[in-house]
């Protein structure tokens, strides 16, 4: 069994938060003393979206299906990017949408999974998975694997090619993303092209960086309190399914593109898990953007590096369709 390689808790100064991210956090308002309740997160995610981002870019196409699962019908949106062909059957992402396991939906995203359809010239189906506390781990696993396959099965229906299929998310759906390449890998039926994980959660047992109990997107307590509502289970939390670093071997993964933000609890995890599909021959590129915070992908409006962080997905994608 390969051993883990355990994220450091004190990692080397990567440098000053950008100003950027600096002004984006004089405007947010000061953190209550405990976590808010869920349906207060979920609303103040839903309210944030105009705050955090443009006007939703124009694609040529929006449809919405519902995917069976263990726990019922999961809704999923499908996209085609705008400079793509009628006729073409696309390389398509399977999007898992990030929050926490907690918070977040499919119009939460809208903005990421349009931007990359026209910026990757491919589809994007973006999974509504089942959230916690109502649903506990392992039902946004499940989900998110039961509609990885739905998109490969339903190849005619949606006009894509499942030869060329890539699975990725942000924070929470980076880890899906990590853990649906890991199950697809061993059953041997769907070989995926890449996965692009960003900002992903891969250790569910970390203690985190005690310079992020404060002044950022994401801070520790809001991790823990993510982590508890998933897997309230503590002795679950070194299973591969919810922790990917925790999977006792890596080999075979398809290729992986991984971002980190480097004021985010999440950063060393991360990078750690980069550095073990390395070392087990996986090919990984790593995108560092040292002055972020976790989310920044999903904030463009304020947060202008998640332009350049779509680009970088978009050419990834494009070299391995």
């Amino acid at each position: 069994m390969t051993s883990v390689i355990s994220p450091v808790r004190h990692r080397a100064d990567l440098g000053e938060m950008d100003a950027d991210s600096k002004a984006y956090m004089t405007l947010q308002p000061p953190p209550p003393a405990t976590p808010p309740s869920v349906e207060a997160a979920r609303e103040g995610m839903r309210r944030a979206r105009p705050f955090n981002q443009p006007d939703l870019p124009h694609v040529a196409s929006v449809r919405e299906y519902q995917v069976p699962g263990k726990g019922g019908p999961i809704p999923v949106r499908y996209y085609r990017g705008t400079s793509t062909l009628t006729g073409d059957a696309l390389p398509v992402q399977v999007y898992f949408h990030g929050g926490g396991w907690v918070i977040g939906d499919l119009d939460s995203h809208d903005w990421v999974c349009r931007a990359v359809a026209n910026a990757a010239n491919c589809a994007v189906v973006s999974v509504d998975y089942r959230l916690a506390p109502e649903h506990t781990f392992p039902a946004a696993y499940d989900d998110a694997v039961a509609a990885t396959k739905w998109v490969a099965a339903n190849a005619g229906l949606l006009n894509i090619d499942p030869a060329r299929m890539t699975v990725g998310g942000d924070s929470a759906g980076g880890n899906l993303a990590a853990t649906v390449a890991l199950a697809l890998r061993d059953e041997g039926k769907i070989k995926l092209r890449a996965q692009i994980l960003t900002y992903p959660i891969v250790d569910l047992t970390f203690e985190y960086d005690e310079r992020f109990e404060k002044g950022v997107a994401l801070n520790n307590g809001g991790m823990r309190d993510f982590i508890e509502k998933y897997v309230p289970d503590v002795s679950q939390r070194r299973d591969w399914r919810c922790s990917p670093l925790y999977a006792s071997s890596l080999k075979g993964l398809p290729p992986a593109l991984v971002i980190l933000a480097g004021y985010d609890p999440l950063y060393d995890e991360g990078d750690a898990y980069a550095a073990r599909l390395k070392d087990e021959g996986v090919a990984v590129t790593v995108s560092r953007f040292p002055g972020q915070m976790h989310g920044f992908v999903s904030r463009p409006k304020l947060l202008p590096k998640s332009l350049d962080a779509i680009a970088e997905i978009a050419s990834f994608m494009e070299a391995h369709h």
